[in-house]
């Protein structure tokens, strides 16, 4: 797998990831850890690109799950927790959409993944480069009001 990453700025700093290769067992960590490097850096809203990814394994879910924790200033999932990690994910699930993460164009496959794990009701997903840039707003816009 080879990981790209673009800083864009719009309304906020979005770091786009552009992944190429599959997402599995062999690579997901290296995925997590660029997440953890963008986000120590300063940069909370990631945009990651899934046109180039034609498989996603459990790992892979477990990364993506990872990240989306992370860039609500959560722990991510603990890689050697195993099957907890996987059933961590269905907890996590009534939280809602995440606004710091979006997917843009999941390959077929990656979608009906997402889909049978109940995952695009996680992330919202973009087929439109500019549509998902856009969407990422300022902190305060993005919060419901108390």
């Amino acid at each position: 797998m080879e990981i790209n990453v673009e800083q864009v700025m719009g309304v906020v700093p979005v770091a786009v990831i552009d992944i190429h290769g599959d997402l599995d067992a062999s690579n997901y960590l290296e995925l997590i850890a660029k997440a953890q490097n963008i986000y120590q850096s300063g940069v909370r809203n990631i945009l990651l690109d899934l046109e180039n990814t034609s498989f996603v394994s459990s790992a892979g879910l477990v990364a993506l799950h990872s990240i989306a924790l992370l860039l609500r200033g959560e722990q991510p999932l603990d890689p050697n927790a195993g099957w907890e990690a996987i059933h961590a994910m269905d907890r996590n699930l009534s939280d809602g959409m995440q606004v710091h993460i979006k997917l843009l164009n999941p390959q077929p496959r990656v979608d009906r993944t997402l889909e049978r794990t109940g995952l695009k009701e996680f992330f919202y997903i973009f087929t439109d480069r500019e549509a998902a840039l856009a969407s990422f707003k300022a902190e305060s816009a993005q919060t419901p009001a108390a």
